[in-house]
């Protein structure tokens, strides 16, 4: 008898945010090359939108209604077809509706990436504060287990919701085969970047932490262009305006939006180093891209920075927004003041971004359906 894991594809088909989308797609790219004899996956996806692909399927569901209406109907508890079985969600997107686990064997699973719909929800639309609100509530009734990536956000997670000893600590990685390419000088051109740069990612919500950046910046006396990515389209202005105000010169700006896992790594392939100021509940996507090409790393110290960069970067304390901006000024000078230090911090990083992996988290997700 074989048996099959189910897999939510939403992110493939409708992608709401690009990091979800690539977590969706490697994860199961993971799960499928790590199958237990006896096990396949298959994958559910909305219907409509785009393909959802993935090498080595044991099939592929669509389910009657397109992303939107059903997220909306996932969000009532209504019939959407979906079915039983074991189902795995790299989201919240997953029928959670009441099943018998022991008798018809059905399990869900789903997965909280970032905690600003409770934390800061003033960053994001009313729509996806209220929906993922709502599906975590959902979740506490029927989910047989939660996963997050850290072991500080399952605390907190356990603060806000009712979830018990359901929450598991599984983190995500960078895109499989996650690699500065060949031709990276080339992509670089291509998005009219200059070599040798600080990099930054985020936009100009308070918890992105920009602000605190441009001022580290400004005051680390380092005269070096600026690139800040995932910017979403039409915040482009305010992030500039965020620059302005910490006295960065708008020749020294770049701003670009979410960009595919190539060019995301040929622009770190050319970063001095990977400035990382928020201090949000949610994983740190491009904190560990950089870690994983072994690029220098400055954090805010923060309990989820303090559990995922461990000693691959520098880590620094701040009591308000102002002083953390001067000790993150101060790290970024003494990491770039010589080359030995620069290279310390390098190997550092390389160093921790062996510890990320999505056949690890893969197999941690084959245990714990196993476990259910």
């Amino acid at each position: 008898m074989v048996a099959t894991l189910r897999v939510m594809l939403d992110q493939l088909v409708v992608p709401t945010e690009p990091a979800l989308a690539e977590a969706s797609r490697d994860l199961t790219r993971a799960l499928i090359a790590g199958a237990p004899p006896g096990c396949e996956v298959e994958g559910i996806a909305p219907a409509g939108g785009g393909t959802a692909d993935v090498p080595g399927l044991a099939g592929l569901r669509r389910t009657a209604l397109p992303r939107r209406e059903l997220a909306a109907a996932l969000q009532m508890g209504a019939g959407t077809g979906i079915g039983g079985g074991m189902i795995h969600s790299p989201t919240l997107l997953a029928p959670l509706v009441k099943h018998d686990r022991v008798h018809d064997h059905d399990q869900t699973v789903v997965t909280i990436w970032d905690l600003r719909p409770w934390e800061s929800p003033g960053d994001l639309p009313r729509t996806a504060v209220s929906w993922n609100r709502a599906m975590l509530k959902r979740a506490v009734k029927h989910a047989d287990a939660v996963v997050v990536p850290t072991h500080s956000m399952a605390e907190r997670l356990s603060a806000i919701a009712r979830v018990g000893d359901r929450v598991r600590v599984i983190a995500g990685a960078a895109p499989l085969g996650f690699a500065v390419p060949t031709d990276d000088v080339g992509r670089r051109r291509a998005l009219n970047l200059p070599e040798g740069f600080l990099m930054l990612a985020g936009g100009p919500a308070a918890s992105d932490g920009l602000e605190v950046g441009f001022h580290s910046i400004a005051g680390s006396g380092l005269d070096l262009p600026i690139v800040v990515i995932d910017v979403a389209e039409g915040g482009e202005p305010a992030v500039a305006d965020l620059a302005a105000a910490a006295g960065i010169p708008e020749r020294r700006l770049h701003v670009r939006g979410a960009l595919d896992a190539a060019d995301r790594a040929a622009v770190f392939g050319s970063a001095l180093a990977f400035l990382a100021p928020s201090r949000r509940n949610a994983f740190p996507w491009r904190v560990v891209d950089a870690l994983t090409l072994g690029v220098p790393v400055i954090a805010a110290a923060s309990e989820v920075h303090d559990e995922v960069i461990v000693d691959g970067g520098d880590r620094v304390d701040g009591v308000d927004a102002s002083s953390l901006a001067d000790g993150l000024a101060q790290a970024l000078a003494e990491a770039l003041a010589s080359t030995s230090a620069a290279d310390r911090l390098a190997v550092l990083a390389g160093d921790r971004g062996r510890a990320f992996s999505w056949r690890e988290a893969a197999d941690k997700v084959w245990h714990l359906h196993a476990e259910l």
